[in-house]
Parts: C-alpha cells; structure tokens; sequence
C-alpha cells in the first residue's frame, strides 16, 4: 500500500497500471481529507504535477497528479464533488503551484477551491467569471465508470465501488 497516506481517511485506494495510466496509485478522498493528504505527500517528498477536473454525471472528479522523482511512485489524488456545490479546499498553502492550477480549473469547469489566496480568473476575461467551457452538456456527458477504472483495489468504500459497478437492473430489463 501507499505508505505516504497511512493513517488518511481514504475512501478507496487502488494499484494502477503505470503502462496504461501513468501513475502507480490512485486514491479517492472525501473533500475533507484533501488537505491532510496533500500535507503527507509534501513531507514524503513527492512534487505536484497537476491540478485537473473532469466533468462526469456524477459530478467533477478533481484530479491532483503527484511525482517522487527519487522512486517511482506517480499517485492521483480523485476528489469528487456534487455539481451543486462543487467546492474543495485549496491546496496553495502547502503547494504554492497549485494557486495557478486551481485558478486554471476554475476558470475551465467552475470547481471553487475554498482558502485559494488568489482565486482570480487565470485564463478567462474577468467579466466572465460564470462561463466555464469545459463544462459538457448531459448529451455528451459520461459515467466515471465508462472513462476510468478502479484498477487493483487495496481498499474501496461502497460509494466508491457503486461508481463503477454495472448497472445488473438494466442488464435484466434488456434480457
């Protein structure tokens, strides 16, 4: 297991399959534990690559991509947050890069980063601050379970593991 993040409430923690998805680790947290796991990974060593969101039907997967450049151990972090009140806490206080990160994914899908010191539109004109382009609309909008997958569970919540079962109701109704 990840040995980075023991003792962090995790809701599920998977192996991956670096070939496939260039990263050794994936781990789904509460909004919650974002911080605390950020801070472990800083005093661990590890670097922040990136700061991302996707917009699914479930609602935004914020994605934050960590390297160790001693050992090769790529982890993402998945934060998944209602499209009613797509908020996580900031991470610029421990990861000065993130501030721009986060201002960029804003700009880009509207997912606030609550304690940002700078949450000013990165890319977009000021006056725009409620249009998000990469916002999909629900035609084109997919399920987290049709684009990613759990990959090599160590451990996994049911909420977690819902996402990504098969719906066995609608394979019945069709038979």
């Amino acid at each position: 297991m990840l040995k980075a993040l023991e003792g962090i409430a995790t809701q599920c923690v998977a192996k991956q399959d670096k070939g496939s998805t260039g990263h050794v680790w994936s781990v789904f947290l509460a909004p919650g534990q974002l911080v605390k796991a950020a801070k472990r990974l800083y005093e661990t060593g590890y670097s922040l690559e990136d700061v991302l969101a996707l917009d699914f039907e479930e609602g935004f997967l914020v994605l934050y991509h960590f390297n160790r450049w001693t050992i090769d151990e790529r982890v993402t972090l998945r934060v998944l947050v209602s499209k009613d009140n797509p908020t996580v806490p900031s991470i610029a206080g421990i990861f000065h890069g993130a501030e721009w990160h986060e201002r960029e994914t804003r700009d880009f899908h509207g997912v606030n980063f609550e304690g940002n010191p700078n949450l000013v539109p990165l890319l977009m004109p000021a006056e725009d601050v409620d249009v998000h382009p990469l916002l999909k609309t629900a035609k084109v909008r997919k399920s987290i379970k049709d684009v990613l997958s759990l990959g090599e569970v160590v451990s996994c919540n049911k909420d977690i593991e819902a996402l990504f079962a098969e719906e066995e109701a609608e394979e019945a109704s069709e038979a």
